[in-house]
């Protein structure tokens, strides 16, 4: 039956601590000890099904083949591509077979894939360990579209928030809002961290050939000095405009780099004593308005509401911030950060690119949201991806996952999909609290190719390590006047084949290679990878390739009966770091920490 997660309750059979294994092991877990985790009722997960068992039956067939055989099987095309929307995607360079990608659908239907979308889809918490609904696809549902959580529709309130970042758009691209020395708005600054940044700030930069002219946004998200000292390095105070994205509005992070802004912006729009300002003693920020004595500036609430907005839910925070209540862009606890790019947090990225090309990028999303909703399993996209990483993880057991993409425009993506991917899946206990009894969450890395060809691509070809990778891949690019784009393609293709097939010893010799190189030359192949391919990178197929990930890390996530809409594990880092910042502040040496902390306490900044 289905619980109140959406996940999948199974009979009540458990695992003991002496089977704390994981699948494909004949060690304990050489990562870490279960030693610290309680013993809650186990929950059965799919490694003691059938289903698992007729997968690892069907595996057995299939891992001792090289691709080249496997690549010449009768039918292969047919029963190993697939298309959603703009997007083309070959599998047929995996180490798998047709048989073995039912298996692994069948795995999939018993762990309750479809079950635990379907709550998604219908507004239920399943992210139980904070009683959540999961409803980011809400953010790009049409408006006549209807999304319940907690029985109110929450798609007319998505699309009033759209509305309003509209309306801010519009008035920044005509003119109409000026900062507080009456000049336009050109540069915007993006305040936030991980998905508050990530995805703005990736999108941005994927988006180049649609942004608007005159118009530039930055992005600042680490405490790192040096990170705001390049976000306004050559900007003008009195044509800037920040975007302060902070759910709770007292992220550490955040309001340090907001503040540091926010007297930058102050001395930068103030008028000089004795009003030698180029207007004739006029003050341009109002004659009505107060001074701040202890500054020498504008009064806050005399400028700060036009050089500053948010995107928060703290209204209070916001107004004693200086903003105006009414520039501050509702997002929603539904909503994580790094599944939030589609809502108030992509704000800087529709100021950037304009309302039109950000509604291109949610029905670009949306359509593949349909597609995985209503796709059987076995034509299911993102669910066929997911399944396919379950497959390098826990069969083949390959820790890692490389993400290539074929354009430069694409260079944050992988980054990226790091955040959506590991803090999703990067989990050692399922649902219920118990062990994990499968490895979750791979590593994810990638940058663009051809760079990568003349970097780790040597690994990739002839390491004695496997890494499964994705090339993205288009055909075309309007900014090609010559043979580039086709010379980028040929390299995407080629890499794909040359991982697959490899070059044997006989092929090298017949090819020229000297004798004495032959061993160094040759290639072992199969090594794995998806094609996925498109036409063009725009801001809907963007919205599509986003949405493909995320419905896949959903899949992987279902299978191994972990949340992926948590993430625990980036709390206990930051409190310590409250704790060490404390010690570092204080004049009492004996309090400090040794190690590092002693050091930095011995080595006083200047």
């Amino acid at each position: 039956m289905v619980g109140s997660t959406g996940s999948v309750v199974l009979a009540a059979s458990v695992i003991g601590v002496a089977s704390r294994r994981f699948f494909g092991s004949n060690e304990p877990d050489d990562y870490f000890s279960w030693d610290d985790l309680p013993e809650p009722d186990l929950q059965v997960d799919v490694t003691t099904t059938r289903e698992w068992d007729a997968l690892t039956e069907a595996f057995e067939d299939v891992r001792g083949l090289h691709l080249r055989a496997l690549m010449a099987l009768d039918g292969r095309r047919e029963a190993m591509t697939c298309e959603v929307g703009d997007l083309y995607l070959d599998f047929t360079r995996h180490r798998a077979t047709p048989v073995l990608l039912d298996a692994l659908v069948a795995v999939a239907e018993r762990a309750g894939v479809a079950e635990r979308r379907d709550a998604m889809f219908s507004g239920e918490h399943i992210n139980s360990t904070e009683d959540r609904a999961v409803g980011h696809v809400a953010l790009r549902c049409p408006e006549s579209a209807r999304f319940s959580i907690d029985d109110d529709d929450v798609v007319p309130e998505v699309h009033r928030v759209l509305a309003a970042m509209a309306d801010l758009t519009e008035r920044v691209h005509s003119g109409d809002w000026v900062g507080a020395t009456g000049e336009p708005i050109r540069t915007i600054i993006n305040v936030g961290i991980g998905g508050s940044d990530l995805g703005p700030e990736m999108a941005y930069r994927a988006l180049r050939r649609y942004r608007r002219d005159g118009i530039e946004c930055r992005f600042v998200s680490n405490v790192d000095p040096a990170g705001i000292a390049a976000a306004i390095d050559g900007a003008d105070p009195a044509t800037t405009l920040v975007v302060v994205v902070s759910k709770t509005f007292t992220t550490d992070e955040t309001l340090t780099n907001a503040h540091t802004l926010k007297e930058w912006i102050r001395a930068g729009v103030a008028p000089p004593a004795g009003g030698d300002d180029g207007t004739n003693g006029d003050d341009p920020i109002g004659e009505d308005e107060a001074v701040d004595d202890d500054n020498d500036g504008p009064d806050d609430e005399a400028w700060v509401a036009q050089h500053f907005v948010a995107v928060s839910t703290n209204a209070e925070a916001v107004a004693a911030f200086g903003i105006d209540v009414d520039n501050m862009f509702r997002f929603w606890d539904w909503v994580g950060g790094r599944y939030s790019v589609w809502s108030a947090v992509g704000l800087s990225l529709m100021l950037a690119v304009g309302e039109d090309h950000f509604r291109q990028m949610l029905a670009g999303g949306h359509e593949v949201d349909e597609h995985f909703r209503t796709q059987p399993l076995r034509q299911n996209a993102p669910v066929l991806t997911g399944l396919l990483r379950v497959l390098y993880r826990d069969l083949y057991g390959f820790p890692t996952h490389a993400v290539l993409p074929y354009a430069a425009d694409l260079g944050r993506f992988p980054a990226y999909l790091q955040q959506l991917d590991m803090e999703s899946n990067g989990k050692r206990v399922r649902l219920d609290g118990s062990p994990a009894t499968l490895r979750t969450g791979a590593i994810v890395w990638g940058q663009p190719g051809t760079n990568g060809q003349h970097a780790f691509y040597q690994l990739l070809h002839q390491g004695t390590s496997i890494v499964p990778v994705d090339l993205i891949a288009f055909s075309e690019s309007a900014d090609d006047s010559g043979d580039h784009q086709r010379k980028l393609l040929a390299n995407a293709l080629a890499q794909g084949r040359a991982l697959a097939e490899g070059r044997s010893e006989d092929e090298a010799i017949e090819a020229g290679v000297p004798e004495a190189q032959v061993a160094h030359r040759t290639f072992p192949g199969n090594r794995p990878s998806t094609t996925i391919l498109a036409g063009e990178l725009t801001p809907g197929v963007l919205g599509q390739l986003i949405a493909l990930y995320e419905h896949s890390v959903f899949t992987q996530g279902a299978i191994w009966g972990i949340n992926s809409f948590d993430q625990w594990g980036v709390e206990l880092g930051k409190e310590l770091a409250a704790d060490v910042l404390e010690q570092l502040e204080s004049d009492e040496a004996q309090d400090a920490p040794e190690g590092a902390a002693r050091w930095v306490l011995d080595h006083p900044h200047d």
